[in-house]
């Protein structure tokens, strides 16, 4: 990531303003904006539920952020065309959080992180937090979070409306026809996204979704299907409080704070990576600009109970593939969004199964991305395996905890054994890494 500027210089004065809008884009940009727009209501959908967020919360935090991005790139913009939302690869960890905080301190969680990505952004931190997590030790967290993510909407592929189920005779077996006929119908809307994204990835990368979805609804028209349930909540502005019975539970909120924001920072800064590559005017990125927008974002956010954010790498593709040039298309993604917000009755005639479809593709492309640490060696893919093995099966804080662990022990013994470094040479040559030589990436 060597090309990415991650200093807090001012980025070039002829950059600022022109990241935001440019007249000679405007009709591109609208047309990218609602695409996106129109592709990240069911991908937003699918995260909050699986964050165990209300829907409406959800894709309120997507708005906001989308509205925080087009005013950042005004003054300092991070990227051009990257569109920012609630992402896949925090969605179990917010899930966690809910289980074991309450959606009631949850806010309090997101300050606390927003407080913690101003003090790197500030300091310009997250070139170390690199050096610490690896990125390939970030895809394998994402991989075993991917797994949780496909495992979780399965079970949307045969999921039958509850009014069906109680019409059923107790004696029946789980196979009735009902229950074949979604199973089938999941299956062949399964394969018609595979060959749609396959055909389309690389020009129009929204039509699967656009396809799914309307075909979803049309369906849900003439055959019973479970459909998504919204709950009306409201989004009133709040201090964001907490309420902790114990101070233990205090201490462990401050310590999810800490991972959530490391994870955030990380997958913004891999993000940028990527949407400088596809920047169709190739204008480079500055990613402490980025990470000062979404924690403005977050910050905002935790006071009416939303959510993290970060420039998802999918809606970013979209994005640009759809024509954007500049942040004015991220505006109309976000006016978009905010259409549903505020009528999201709308939103119920979206099947479960068509989500499902959406959802268990996402989790699929996380678990690919291990595919990316193949060209850091065997090593790397064998900790990024693991690693994901142990956010699936033992918890997503403690398996990363456990890796980094891991990943230390191993070049201890390495230093120890095959270098035959004494112990305080070995603690110098790590923290030699954190210098400014050390500390480029």
């Amino acid at each position: 990531m060597s090309e990415l500027n991650t200093t807090t210089s001012d980025v070039n004065p002829h950059q600022q303003g022109s990241a935001a809008f440019q007249r000679k884009y405007l009709s591109r940009d609208i047309q990218a904006g609602i695409i996106t727009g129109s592709m990240a209501i069911p991908l937003s959908i699918g995260i909050a539920m699986m964050s165990d967020y209300p829907i409406k919360v959800g894709l309120a935090t997507v708005a906001f952020a989308s509205f925080i991005a087009w005013i950042n790139a005004w003054f300092r913009p991070g990227n051009f065309i990257g569109s920012p939302g609630i992402a896949a690869g925090l969605a179990p960890i917010l899930a966690l959080g809910v289980a074991t905080f309450g959606i009631e301190n949850m806010a309090f969680v997101i300050f606390m992180t927003a407080i913690m990505q101003g003090l790197i952004w500030r300091f310009n931190l997250q070139r170390y937090i690199l050096l610490v997590v690896p990125t390939y030790l970030v895809e394998g967290l994402l991989a075993g979070i991917g797994l949780k993510i496909a495992l979780k909407f399965f079970a949307f592929t045969y999921e039958l409306p509850a009014d069906l189920v109680a019409d059923l005779s107790s004696t029946q077996a789980f196979w009735s026809s009902e229950r074949m006929q979604i199973i089938l119908l999941s299956s062949v809307f399964f394969g018609l996204f595979i060959y749609l994204f396959n055909k389309f990835q690389a020009t129009r990368p929204a039509i699967p979704y656009f396809v799914i979805i309307i075909l979803g609804v049309v369906v849900a028209q003439f055959m019973p299907v479970a459909m998504i349930e919204v709950e009306d909540v409201d989004l009133a502005l709040a201090f964001p409080i907490p309420t902790f019975d114990n101070g233990w539970l205090l201490a462990y909120a401050f310590g999810f704070a800490v991972m959530l924001a490391v994870i955030d920072v990380i997958e913004q800064v891999m993000s940028n990576a990527a949407i400088q590559k596809i920047d169709p005017l190739q204008r480079k990125c500055n990613s402490n600009n980025s990470l000062l927008a979404i924690w403005i974002s977050n910050l905002g956010a935790s006071f009416f109970g939303g959510m993290t954010n970060l420039d998802g790498l999918a809606k970013s593709t979209t994005n640009k593939l759809a024509g954007a040039y500049t942040k004015f298309s991220v505006l109309v993604v976000g006016l978009v969004v905010t259409f549903f917000v505020v009528y999201s009755e709308h939103l119920e005639f979206l099947p479960k199964f068509a989500l499902a479809v959406i959802m268990i593709f996402t989790g699929w492309k996380m678990i690919m991305g291990l595919m990316h640490v193949v060209h850091h060696g065997r090593y790397a893919l064998m900790l990024a395996i693991l690693c994901g093995a142990l956010v699936y099966n033992v918890g997503i804080f403690e398996g990363l905890l456990i890796a980094l662990a891991v990943h230390g022990f191993i070049h201890y013994l390495i230093y120890r054994a095959v270098e035959k470094m004494p112990r305080m040479a070995i603690i110098k040559k790590y923290l030699n890494s954190f210098s400014d030589k050390g500390a480029t990436y």
